[in-house]
């Protein structure tokens, strides 16, 4: 990683337009090449790197790190959060790694799989938590999942991080479970009673209403993909909750933001959609306050997150920005398609820091 003589911590951004390295806004040197994601030619399609990100031949093979997990209740304040506690054989854990999925996915979805597998071959512990209504974990609360849920999440993460109470914990956060992150980065009170030594976010969805939108208007498989897996997630959670759920009236939405303007009614504390999304939107200056080391790893070509928002984040002491011209969405496969670029990036960064 790029060094600067001085001793604050560097945010690193791509000026709109350029593919050369990534610049830091302190002291204006340049990264190293390998700090660049470049896949080859062939690999470059964002549809390609998004849709790939999470197919299941990628973590084809032994993973050591799901066959030696633990299911464990996590408590969240009123609610209880389902997750994976895999805990290194044998020998003191050179840290705990968190993972946090995105909307509609789980604890064993593909990035989180990899990325767990990755970290825990290099001495890591790891915990995967499920979102509420992700997963297998429908029963477990009545009221339904929303994207605001901070309080809850954040509960979560830091009694996660007890588990391991004389090492240091790491949060990486995919998409919607990045956009979480960057809230849980923000809390005051991880600075001084939390493990919590770092954050990383993966193609944060930092406005929730524009990826909605993107979603809607993009390639239609992601829309298919995404609609079809939150109909299914609805249509459990009233399973579970036969007396206080009834979606069948409102699944035949075609749109995620018709479906989202539907389903408002069972979200009493908005009036409206966009009083919802904004609850959970981190553009403009909401991330100024962050005294907590973030990195976030983002591409412009991205499908469903808008590279614009990146070049506008506050100027933070604790705020690393990685914007890459390729990756796709949450995928930055290279070697293509097995290999992942912010996986090693990730460690890189750790391991630098000497932890």
């Amino acid at each position: 990683m790029h060094q600067c003589d001085s001793l604050h911590r560097h945010q690193f951004t791509r000026k709109p337009g350029t593919h050369a390295g990534l610049s830091c806004n302190y002291c204006k040197g340049q990264t190293n090449v390998e700090d660049q994601f470049g896949p080859a030619v062939w690999a470059r399609n964002p549809h390609l790197q998004t849709i790939f990100g999470s197919l299941k031949l990628r973590v084809w093979g032994k993973n050591t790190m799901a066959d030696l997990s633990e299911e464990v209740i996590v408590a969240a304040g009123d609610a209880r959060l389902l997750g994976y506690h895999s805990r290194q054989p044998g020998h003191h854990p050179k840290g705990l790694i968190i993972l946090l999925h995105g909307w509609e996915g789980s604890a064993d979805s593909t990035y989180i799989l990899s990325t767990g597998r990755y970290f825990f071959r290099r001495g890591y512990d790891i915990f995967r938590l499920n979102l509420r209504d992700h997963g297998r974990s429908h029963g477990l609360n009545q009221g339904l999942f929303h994207g605001a849920l901070t309080e809850e999440t954040t509960l979560a993460v830091d009694n996660i991080t007890r588990l391991l109470p004389a090492g240091p914990s790491y949060l990486i956060g995919f998409s919607l479970g990045g956009n979480f992150a960057l809230r849980i980065a923000l809390r005051q009170f991880f600075s001084s009673a939390s493990n919590l030594r770092e954050v990383f976010c993966i193609s944060p969805a930092l406005d929730p209403y524009k990826s909605t939108m993107a979603i809607d208007a993009g390639f239609p498989a992601y829309r298919h993909y995404f609609l079809a897996k939150w109909k299914r997630s609805l249509r459990k959670k009233q399973h579970c909750f036969p007396d206080l759920y009834h979606f069948d009236g409102i699944l035949h939405h075609d749109t995620c933001m018709a479906l989202t303007e539907a389903i408002m009614p069972y979200y009493t504390e908005w009036s409206h959609y966009r009083d919802y999304f904004q609850r959970y939107t981190l553009t403009g200056d909401v991330l100024a306050p962050l005294a907590l080391p973030v990195t976030i790893f983002a591409s412009e070509d991205d499908p469903v997150v808008a590279a614009d928002d990146f070049y506008h984040l506050p100027r933070n002491g604790y705020l690393r920005v990685y914007v890459q011209k390729y990756g796709g969405h949450c995928g930055f496969l290279d070697p293509f398609p097995w290999g992942c670029w912010y996986e090693r990036r990730i460690a890189g960064i750790i391991e630098s820091q000497g932890q």
